[in-house]
């Protein structure tokens, strides 16, 4: 997979995306990071990459050119690979597990970066990029919110994660949350492990996880079971467990 990052910042890059899983996902050739500095791609001598907003107002405003002009070169790299290119921008889609997905199955990702009071808004529609948001919270610049979704994209990718399995049980992968996770010791500070899972009965911890994933979402993110693709035993575990939580509202 080929990721190409566009950003005023080239030096934070690959930063966190150097270690780890991601790292060596680069190290063998798994994926392929390539970052251009935005300010090579300025039109005048200053290398100018913002300007005062039309209409007044506090801050600066990335302009258009460099962007549409970075973007030439960064297609121009590979002409044959059809991008996905993204706009980290509290004004984006929510990205989620299930875009994460959708992304990953894609060759290549171009991501840009804004600063500042944002991007002008012919960007998007300039370079064909879609709008996307990590969250509901403002951060300085792009950089980390693009290193946030390559990294949940890659990991999706075959051969970046070595067991396969733990990629298909995340949080999310099922539109629940995960269920409670332990290991060694079976006891610490008076909170021991539940019997369930050193029972060795594969369909009771098996059932037991299903439970307290649902159980989990129900407490924590209730909004997700909206969504979520429930099997028949799911939605009468989830009955159980609002019947459950009623009782125990009225006692």
């Amino acid at each position: 997979m080929r990721i190409d990052v566009v950003t005023i910042f080239p030096e934070l890059f690959p930063g966190p995306l150097g270690v780890g899983v991601l790292g060596r996902a680069r190290e063998g050739g798994v994926i392929d990071l390539a970052v251009w500095d935005l300010r090579a791609y300025a039109t005048d001598r200053h290398r100018s990459v913002d300007d005062a907003p039309y209409g007044g107002g506090a801050g600066m405003v990335m302009k258009v050119e460099p962007f549409v002009r970075a973007m030439e070169a960064v297609r121009a790299a590979h002409p044959v690979t059809q991008p996905v290119v993204l706009l980290p921008s509290p004004q984006g889609a929510v990205f989620t597990q299930a875009r994460a997905r959708a992304y990953a199955s894609a060759g290549r990702l171009v991501l840009l970066c804004g600063r500042y009071e944002g991007v002008d808004d012919r960007v998007a529609p300039l370079v064909g990029a879609e709008e996307v948001s990590i969250g509901d919270y403002v951060l300085t610049g792009g950089e980390l919110a693009a290193m946030v979704i390559i990294e949940a994209v890659v990991r999706l990718r075959p051969g970046v994660v070595g067991d396969d399995a733990s990629v298909a049980g995340d949080s999310f992968a099922a539109g629940l949350l995960d269920f409670p996770q332990y290991t060694r010791p079976v006891e610490f500070h008076g909170l021991a492990v539940p019997d369930v899972l050193l029972s060795g009965h594969h369909e009771a911890i098996r059932r037991w996880r299903k439970r307290e994933a649902l159980r989990r979402t129900l407490d924590r993110r209730p909004d997700l079971l909206d969504d979520a693709a429930l099997d028949d035993e799911a939605r009468a575990l989830l009955a159980e467990l609002r019947r459950a939580a009623a009782e125990h509202r009225r006692a």
